[in-house]
C-alpha cells in the first residue's frame, strides 16, 4: 500500500488566509482496482480561483481543490500505461487512485526538453484563460491597444504575449519593479508599477492616451473603476479574476459604472476556460507551437516541497510570484 498525504482544509478562510487554516492529512491508499490508476503528483499547482472558490467548493475537512501533474506508477487501465503523465484535479495531495474520469494524458509529443510544469500554466490551463479571453470574448483585432492589470501573473502574461502576436498594443501593470521589467521583456509596449504611480487614472492615460479598445481584467476593484473610464466607446471587456476583492472579510460597493457602461456603449463579460473544453486539446497544440517559435515565454515561480503548499498559496495571493506558481514535490 502507498502512503498518501493530503493538504485539508482546517477551517475556511476569513480574511487572508493562515497556517492555521491548513492540516496535513495521512491515509493509506488500497491496490487499483480494474479499470483504475494510481498517481504520483509531481508537480502542484498554486491558482488564485482556490481562494474565491474554498467557501462553496470545499466544506471544512474537505481536501484542497487543484490540479497538478502526475505520473502512473500504477496501472489497470489501458489508456494510462505507467510511466505516463497526466493532468489530474485531484488536489493538493502526494499520491491519489483514479477511474481516469478526470485525467488529461499530457499530449503524446510534449518536447523532453519542456519541463511538465508548463502542463499547468502557459500551456494548460493559465493559458487557455489567456487564449480564450482574447480570441473568443474579446475578439482582439489588429491594430487594437488593449489593458491587461496583474500582467506578470500565469494568465496576464501570456494574454500580453498573445495580442502582441496579434499585432496589438499591449499596455500592462504590475506590482514590482522587476515584474514591469519582466513585461518589457516580453514585449509589451507600456508597463508600470500601480503601487508607486502617483494617480492610476493618469498612469494609464499616459500609457494610452487614446484609450483602450479591449481590458483583460485581473484585478477588480479600484483599478477596474479606473480601467473602465479609460475605454474606448464600444470597448470590450473580459472579466477573468477580482484578486483585489478575494481576502476582503467586508465586501467592496461601488463606485458604479452604469453611465459610463452606457454613454460608451461598452461590453463586459465574465468567463471560465472549461467553456471551451471542445477546443482545448487544439489550443494547446498552438500555445506549444508558440513556445517551441520563440513567440511565448513562460516564466515560473517554483516551490520546493509538497511541505510548502500553503506558503505557496499565501505567497501567490500577495503576490510574490512571477508568472505561474508551481510546487515541485
Amino acid at each position: 500500500m502507498v502512503q498518501a498525504k493530503s493538504w485539508i482544509l482546517l477551517k475556511h478562510f476569513d480574511g487572508f488566509p493562515k497556517d492555521s487554516d491548513f492540516e496535513v492529512k495521512v491515509e493509506e491508499l488500497p491496490e487499483p482496482r480494474d479499470g483504475e490508476v494510481l498517481l504520483e503528483a509531481v508537480f502542484l499547482s498554486v491558482d488564485p480561483y482556490l481562494r474565491p472558490f474554498s467557501r462553496f467548493r470545499m466544506k471544512e475537512g474537505d481536501a484542497i481543490i487543484g490540479s497538478q501533474v502526475a505520473k502512473v506508477i500504477q496501472s489497470k487501465n489501458s489508456a494510462f500505461p505507467v510511466g505516463s503523465h497526466v493532468v489530474s484535479s485531484c488536489g493538493w495531495t502526494t499520491h491519489s487512485i483514479s477511474d481516469g474520469k478526470d485525467l488529461t494524458p499530457v499530449m503524446a509529443d510534449w518536447p523532453k526538453d519542456v519541463s511538465l510544469s508548463l502542463a499547468l500554466g502557459a500551456i494548460g490551463m493559465p493559458g487557455l484563460t489567456a487564449l480564450y479571453g482574447v480570441e473568443e470574448v474579446l475578439d482582439l483585432k489588429e491594430g487594437e491597444t488593449l489593458l491587461v492589470n496583474a500582467a506578470a501573473g500565469a494568465v496576464g502574461s501570456v494574454v500580453g504575449q498573445i495580442a502582441k502576436i496579434k499585432g496589438c498594443k499591449v499596455v500592462g501593470s504590475a506590482g514590482s519593479e522587476a515584474k514591469v521589467a519582466f513585461l518589457k521583456e516580453l514585449g509589451f509596449d507600456e508597463a508600470f508599477n500601480y503601487k508607486t504611480v502617483s494617480s492610476l487614472e493618469e498612469a494609464l492615460r499616459k500609457a494610452s492616451p487614446d484609450g483602450y479598445d479591449c481590458f483583460f481584467e485581473n484585478v477588480g476593484g479600484h483599478f477596474s473603476t479606473a480601467a473602465i473610464q479609460q475605454m474606448k466607446n464600444f470597448g470590450r471587456i473580459a472579466v477573468c479574476g477580482s484578486i483585489s476583492l478575494y481576502n476582503d472579510t467586508t465586501p467592496q460597493t461601488g463606485p458604479y459604472q452604469h453611465l459610463t457602461m452606457i454613454t460608451k456603449q461598452l461590453k463586459m463579460e465574465g468567463f471560465m476556460q472549461s467553456r471551451w473544453t471542445h477546443k482545448h486539446p487544439e489550443s494547446l497544440k498552438r500555445l506549444m507551437a508558440w513556445f517551441k517559435q520563440g513567440k511565448l515565454q513562460c516564466r515560473e515561480h517554483v516551490t520546493k516541497g509538497f511541505e510548502n503548499m500553503p506558503a505557496a498559496f499565501m505567497g501567490m495571493l500577495k503576490g510574490d510570484n512571477t508568472g505561474k506558481a508551481i510546487v515541485a514535490v
